[in-house]
């Protein structure tokens, strides 16, 4: 099963197809992270939007980039890990990738000690990355979670991400 693209509409256009006003301003912030503008190397970006993915219970992105994040280079057991979180055996360059989404989710922001520990690894330009790309796929996840966004057919919802009735709002 291929992941979604904007030029290939899954269940998550459909459903935001119907505020077209919305869907085409999303857009421009969505293609950007499809993009070769991201600085993020491409492993080090599945692995903030699958820890963001995890910590926002959305099963629809979890499901998708577990696809992508292969491609990237994750294994299937470095998948399953971050769920784990940051001490489950990373490197240390990934370890704070997923310090930084925690704290996010948690805090909002990144504390000044885990960004010190980001630059280390990271140019500011992809630290800001970070940030963007823990922040519109928190957005994106909330939008999923709440209008129901069904998987499409072949792809199986992880059971850590069921969140029981979820049913979609549009048909």
């Amino acid at each position: 099963m291929e992941p979604y693209f904007w030029g290939n509409p899954g269940n998550i256009v459909r459903t935001l197809a119907q505020k077209p006003e919305a869907l085409s301003r999303l857009t421009p912030w969505v293609s950007y992270f499809l993009s070769r503008l991201i600085d993020l190397p491409p492993r080090a970006k599945e692995i903030v939007i699958l820890r963001t993915g995890f910590l926002c219970k959305s099963g629809y992105e979890w499901a998708h980039h577990a696809i992508v994040a292969v491609r990237a280079g994750l294994s299937e057991d470095e998948i399953v890990r971050i769920k784990q979180g940051a001490g489950a055996g990373w490197s240390s360059a990934e370890a704070v990738l997923i310090q930084a989404v925690d704290e996010l989710h948690r805090d909002y922001f990144i504390s000044n000690v885990t960004w010190a520990e980001l630059r280390g690894h990271y140019s500011e330009i992809q630290c800001m990355d970070v940030v963007y790309t823990a922040a519109f796929y928190a957005q994106l996840s909330m939008i999923l979670n709440t209008f129901g966004v069904q998987l499409e057919e072949g792809l199986h919802l992880d059971p850590d991400l069921d969140g029981g009735e979820r049913v979609s709002r549009w048909s």
